[in-house]
């Protein structure tokens, strides 16, 4: 059975745009061609539309509301959608293009497997397209979809599509991402969205939703190394299970079995796999993203924040963390500053040691040794840890590879961070 074919896949995946490229007008008509309108939102738009004077419906009031709202600061930083096909079930992230937005694109971008860029095919792309899509790289974002919108404003001329995918793909390559599909399409009349456009003969690819539904999905769990992050200790008080003694916590990664060799990391201690619990019953498997207990052969001393992975396969202990951060809250990052780092259910004490650099996201240069990084910048920092942890790559392993530098006055979230390779020096 193929991504394709599978009917209960979930694709994960972020919008991104410039001012009026026609985000919002896009993910209606995706919303609505799907059948993903309930029948009294859609008669609130027909209604709003012939207010304004509009023949039609407006589709981009759909979504405009909920961005008013988030762009003022009022209730919602990122608007998700969700909407589903016989194929496929996705969950979207409607993000804000604009620089001073660039953590709510990190938001919902961290998450997703593919980015959605929208360019405007009179204008070609363009700073905000270029600062997208290398946001979307960083992130570590494996699909993107160029959709080159307006085409019917250009008489649907194959040269400009062509020149567009040709810079935007260049552009691309320099971030690592091969994976760029682009679509030539209108999202006001509805070409190339859902339905093939009678208007673009020369265009042999696929739709954007027939993309959506193809892209494959996930990675095979048996291809990935087992990362188990334990988020509670389970130990009955009943008479019925006085030896009972489980780790329980969702597979971040991989799949374990009964009898696999285990370490607990950060201890090191090294025991197997006695049994594997779920609510339905015990189990000989465990595979990502499963929500499951573990019971270990041997009595290991454990607790919440504990790391449990095969000892064939296991992640590197490290006291120096180096990576990636954007800058969430309106609090700069300094060196000296002391915080307290997350990585997956496990919480230390760490001392910023040095910002290495500063990512400017209008021109992509970097600029080292900044004094800090405010409010929505971007940089790499290397933390001093007070006790190792067990941390990936966040570009192998997301989950395990992704970290939260928080205010150990307030418990404020101060920075998201992405985790370099352990070792890494940096540059």
């Amino acid at each position: 059975m193929t991504a394709a074919t599978r009917p209960h896949d979930l694709l994960r995946f972020a919008t991104a745009g410039s001012v009026d490229d026609g985000k919002s007008t896009l993910v209606g008509r995706l919303l609505h061609d799907t059948k993903s309108i309930l029948a009294d939102q859609l008669a609130a738009v027909e209604r709003a539309s012939r207010d304004r004077g509009l023949d039609g419906a407006d589709l981009a009031l759909l979504t405009d509301g909920l961005r008013a709202e988030r762009e003022q600061g009022i209730t919602i930083d990122v608007a998700y959608r969700y909407f589903s096909t016989e194929v496929r079930s996705f969950i979207l992230a409607d993000t804000p293009g604009h620089v001073e937005y660039t953590r709510n694109m990190v938001t919902g971008a961290s998450t997703a497997e593919l980015a959605l860029v929208l360019v405007d095919a009179r204008h070609g792309v363009i700073e905000q397209t270029r600062r997208h899509a290398a946001l979307a790289a960083l992130l570590g974002v494996r699909h993107i979809v160029l959709a080159v919108n307006k085409m019917d404003l250009v008489g649907w001329d194959e040269s400009v599509f062509d020149s567009i995918s040709a810079e935007f793909a260049q552009f691309a390559k320099e971030f690592d991402v091969d994976d760029v599909v682009a679509i030539p399409l209108s999202a006001l009349l509805g070409d190339n969205v859902v339905d093939k456009s009678a208007r673009s003969p020369w265009y042999g690819g696929p739709t954007l939703l027939e993309h959506l539904q193809s892209v494959p999905v996930g990675e095979d769990p048996r291809r990935q190394p087992f990362r188990f992050p334990v988020q509670y200790v389970i130990r009955p008080q009943s008479p019925d299970h006085v030896d009972y003694r489980g780790y329980a916590g969702r597979v971040a990664s991989g799949t374990v079995s009964v009898g696999d060799r285990v370490v607990v990391l950060p201890s090191g201690r090294v025991s197997a796999v006695k049994a594997i619990d779920t609510p339905e019953g015990s189990r000989e498997e465990a595979f990502a993203p499963q929500s499951v207990t573990i019971r270990l052969a041997d009595d290991v001393d454990l607790s919440r924040g504990d790391l449990i992975a095969l000892e064939s396969k296991a992640p590197v202990l490290t006291s120096d963390l180096t990576g990636t951060v954007c800058v969430v809250a309106d609090r700069a990052l300094r060196p000296g500053q002391r915080l307290l780092v997350r990585i997956g259910t496990r919480t230390v004490r760490g001392l910023v040691h040095t910002v290495i650099d500063h990512l400017d996201v209008r021109t992509l240069e970097r600029h080292p040794d900044p004094d800090a990084l405010a409010l929505n910048e971007i940089g790499r920092v290397q933390v001093r840890l007070a006790e190792p942890v067990a941390v990936d790559a966040y570009h192998q392993l997301r989950r395990t590879g992704a970290f939260l530098l928080i205010d150990d006055a307030d418990g404020a979230t101060l920075a998201a961070g992405m985790a370099d390779a352990p070792g890494e020096v940096p540059r």
